[in-house]
């Protein structure tokens, strides 16, 4: 008898079931027509426990056997959902859902991380289901997510697309989540996701929340601009075999490119276990031609001003958008004939330096086991391979790049504990700036190319006093014995320097990172009952191994780059004057090695107007620790040496304490070459007038950064229950807004002589520092969203409005302005999912307006452009099988998302998917 208890104790733990177990049958049909409901979801009200109903619309769900009655809710996309209570378990169970005209008893989880419907919820969030997500007209579920209100998705590659919500836009966004199951599926040394590379396939999605703005309070410190949710299926509710094809056709009517198909494939298998046990495993694979990059616009306009010379091509410091090794931190100033001129390096252009394979494999496997009814353990391996082109202040061509990520995760009624790593390995990618700088100087060092240029210059104008052609035969005779694009020493010496570690020389990326993360949450509200009462902690560690090029060892640190986080939340909620006014309060704390503590605070209250409306208010703040990169990079990118501003990266270099900043030293350059160009002073008179031009740089190292954020929304149902309105405005205040300044750094300690080592190039070196504006910054802006649902036999209109804007900035130091964000976004749709026999359709309309894009690669106007995206789709139920004809931007309008990126044309496909 002394084993006893030591083996119950056992079986308790392993979760080996001692109680009774009853088994539920029934069978879900529609209410109106009697037709049975394939794939409606059943779940027992206070646990995880559930299933869904097979193809003839029947279930059977396991439940304990210790109680006399059980409460179960059915519910399926499209239908109202129904809770039932059960107490004679041998009756076969008949429920019938009514067709559900609004959305608003849609269940949500992500508004406050507790399962509630959407009207319930104190914050704005919005819903792409299963339905939406099937009846779309984009090619792919992650391209449909740009119709959700209020979504801006930033365009960099084919299949990759950046989401954000209320401005500051960056296509490396660190202030926006992307969850996978509750797994923040980030590329480590990059801090944001690289699009949907390790997400879910079209066959796994269930469902997408987003949740626009500041989050902070529930999700910690990078959910400053919002949140996405993906929520995938269950394999005990979704079994057997899927099967998806999609063949695609781009580059339609492209002069750069001649038409290109692209593919994908996709599969799910998923299996239940004796009852207890399940698993799934997706794999998909995509590939095709990415679209193609190649701006011409001169970023040296008015470089040569003084000489009269015209900006573009001709220019002799043309620095076009999508060239590289052109770049305003390789440029001289050359004393030519009297003048002084501004001369760039020739460069390369996008195109001749990458390729623009696309291609993304990636696969998954869950293992889940439900211990006891209500509770459910799983483990999910992940993994995906990305080939692409990528941008963040460089553009990167991603060869090889790797993602795993393994999550280990536990679901009860009340308790939700999450604990996974990040594997990150960037492979054979390369930076095409330092390809095309380094390619430049395989046969010729700057040195000697501006010295070629500076001999051949009064030779030319010998000849002819054409100042023009004198430039283009210097830069001929400097170019000559240059590498040519096409030929095979060319190639072989690209894919030389895509493998040297080090961007003075070459342009290889290799970073390998790591990302482990544990969370937990309990739900307290059955044991107080008075009121609703949620908890929950995280720990955050980042791991990079120092590669001595992207990142280095800071200061005395040995071993690999450790930078952690810890934090932990407590909400509480109630409800008031019979249940129609609710308040909560959440309340989040979170401590970072190099910073204090800090609060991020959330109080927020809900009004129902009546039972089908809504009326919300909330308040909340929310910090920002630096990303790894805004922290600890350190490396030299086309002249110019990026540092991150934690102090133990350039504390003791003077940097901060010792620079001038960029854009006075190059206003400082302009003036003295326009009085020795125009004026005739002597170029050392020049540097002394204009001396005073030269500013110090303000600005020191980083802060957390900080919003505050107000809300108020509403939802409502009006004209019978056909038209939806859902309506949100919002304020945000930003402070020790994260940004980066660029300085020049004297070589020189002589304090007269500052105006000649910013002058000369070889006598000041320029950074980029990572440091926090000094402005405070306002942007205020709402959404408008219209549904009419069923309108004339079951037509769907849908239309959405963002409006967003910069309101203004104190002190206007300029390191805040890259809003990117255009300030109108419009979305209107008309479609159908069974129009007659079986067929279906969908038309979309986006417009957005046009606005200023700013990053380090380039800035300037973003034009506006509208697509239309349009599919027909016919269902073939007898062989569980869907055939989806469409187009995205179907007029094949090219438009540019954003200033650098690539010109996006029509993409034309047709999809089969088989099962589920």
């Amino acid at each position: 008898m002394k084993y006893v208890s030591p083996l119950l104790l056992l079986f308790c733990l392993l979760g080996i079931p001692l109680r009774a177990q009853v088994l539920l049958k029934g069978q879900v049909q529609e209410a109106q027509s009697g037709k049975a409901l394939a794939g409606a979801s059943v779940l027992e009200i206070g646990s995880i426990n559930g299933t869904a109903t097979d193809s003839s619309g029947y279930f059977a769900l396991v439940v304990t056997g210790n109680t006399d009655s059980w409460t179960l809710e059915m519910s399926m996309v499209g239908f109202r959902t129904q809770v039932i209570e059960v107490t004679q378990p041998n009756k076969l169970i008949s429920v019938r859902l009514e067709e559900d005209i609004t959305f608003l008893n849609t269940i949500t989880v992500a508004g406050s991380r507790l399962r509630e419907r959407i009207i319930d919820v104190p914050v704005s969030v919005e819903f792409l289901d299963r339905q939406s997500i099937a009846n779309a007209a984009s090619p792919t579920f992650y391209d449909a997510l740009e119709s959700i209100k209020g979504l801006q998705m930033a365009t960099v590659s084919l299949g990759f697309k950046v989401p954000n919500s209320r401005g500051f836009m960056n296509t490396t966004n660190v202030r926006f989540i992307q969850l996978v199951d509750g797994a923040d599926n980030q590329a480590p040394h990059i801090g944001s996701p690289i699009a949907n590379a390790l997400g879910p396939n079209e066959l796994d999605i269930e469902q997408a929340e987003l949740i626009p703005g500041v989050s902070s309070a529930l999700y910690g410190m990078n959910a400053l601009n919002g949140l996405l949710q993906l929520s995938t299926k269950s394999p005990f509710e979704h079994t057997g075999l899927s099967l998806y094809q999609r063949v695609g056709l781009t580059h339609v009517n492209n002069s750069l490119s001649a038409p290109q198909i692209n593919t994908e494939t996709n599969l799910r298998w998923a299996q239940k276990i004796r009852k207890r046990w399940a698993y799934k495993l997706n794999l998909g694979f995509m590939r095709g031609q990415d679209w193609i990059a190649d701006d011409l616009s001169d970023l040296a306009i008015g470089a040569n001003a003084s000489t009269s010379l015209p900006d573009g091509p001709s220019n002799p410091a043309y620095d076009p958008v999508n060239g590289y090794g052109n770049e305003r931190s390789n440029r001289r100033t050359l004393s030519l004939a009297g003048k002084n001129y501004q001369v760039a390096r020739t460069g390369y252009y996008e195109r001749e330096v990458t390729n623009y394979n696309v291609q993304n494999l990636k696969g998954d496997f869950t293992l889940a086991f439900r211990p006891i009814e209500g509770s459910e353990l799983s483990y999910t391996y992940r993994i995906g391979e990305v080939n692409n082109v990528y941008q963040r202040s460089n553009r990167f061509r991603l060869q090889d790049y790797l993602l795993q990520q393994h999550q280990l995760r536990y679901r009860s009624g009340q308790l939700t504990a999450s604990a996974y790593v990040t594997l990150e390995n960037t492979g054979r990618s390369y930076n095409l700036r330092s390809m095309g700088e380094n390619l430049d100087r395989q046969v010729k060092t700057d040195d000697q190319w501006f010295a070629d240029y500076r001999t051949r210059f009064p030779q030319a104008t010998a000849q002819d006093d054409n100042v023009l052609k004198a430039h283009q035969l210097a830069r001929a005779y400097a170019d000559s014995g240059r590498l040519v694009p096409g030929t095979s020493a060319f190639t072989t010496r690209l894919n030389q320097l895509a493998d040297i570690n080090n961007w003075d020389i070459g342009a290889a990326l290799r970073v390998v990172s790591r990302l482990y993360h544990a969370e937990a949450q309990y739900n307290f509200s059955p044991l107080v009952k008075q009121f609703e009462l949620l908890a929950g902690a995280e720990l955050r560690q980042y791991e990079v191994i120092p590669d001595g090029n992207y990142f280095v060892k800071p200061g005395d640190v040995e071993g690999n780059l450790l930078y952690g986080k810890f934090g932990g939340f407590v909400q509480i909620a109630d409800r008031f004057f019979r249940n129609k006014l609710k308040l909560s309060a959440t309340l989040r704390l979170d401590k970072n090695q190099y910073f204090k503590p800090v609060f991020n605070p959330r109080l927020a209250l809900l009004y129902h107007v009546n039972e089908n409306s809504s009326l919300r208010v909330s308040w909340q703040e929310g910090y920002r620790f630096p990303s790894l990169f805004e922290g600890f990079s350190n490396i030299n990118s086309g002249g110019v040496k990026r540092v991150g501003g934690l102090p133990i990266m350039s504390k003791g270099l003077g940097v901060f304490e010792n620079s001038y900043l960029r854009s006075t030293a190059d206003a400082f350059v302009t003036a003295v070459n326009n009085d020795v160009n125009r004026n005739g002073l002597k170029q050392s008179e020049a540097i002394v007038k204009n001396q005073n031009l030269l500013k110090r740089n303000p600005y020191t190292y980083l802060k957390p950064e900080y919003v505050s954020s107000y809300e108020i929304g509403y939802k409502g149902i009006f004209a019978e229950g056909k038209i939806l309105l859902d309506a949100d405005i919002y304020f945000n205040a930003y402070r020790n807004f994260m940004a980066q300044v660029e300085v020049n750094l004297p070589l020189g300690k002589n304090v007269d002589s500052i105006g000649y080592y910013l002058f000369n190039r070889n006598s000041n070196e320029r950074y980029r520092l990572w440091t926090n504006s000094s402005s405070r910054v306002f942007n205020y802006g709402g959404s408008l969203g219209l549904k009419y649902l069923n309108w004339f036999k079951s037509f769907n209109l849908n239309a959405n409005l963002s409006y967003a804007k910069l309101n203004r900035k104190e002190t206007q130091d300029g390191l805040e302005e890259s809003f990117n964000t255009p300030e109108f976004m419009v979305n209107a749709s008309l479609g159908n999912p069974s129009i007659f026999n079986q067929i279906g359709f969908n038309l979309t309309w986006r417009w957005q307006s046009a606005f200023l894009w700013q990053s380090f690669i380039a800035n300037g106007n973003a034009p506006a452009y509208s697509t239309l995206d349009g599919q027909l789709t016919f269902h073939v139920p007898d062989w569980k099988m869907s055939v989806k004809m469409g187009g995205a931007n179907l007029l094949n309008r090219y438009y540019l998302p954003f200033i650098a990126g690539p010109n996006i044309g029509g993409h034309y496909y047709l999809s089969i998917k088989y099962g589920l």
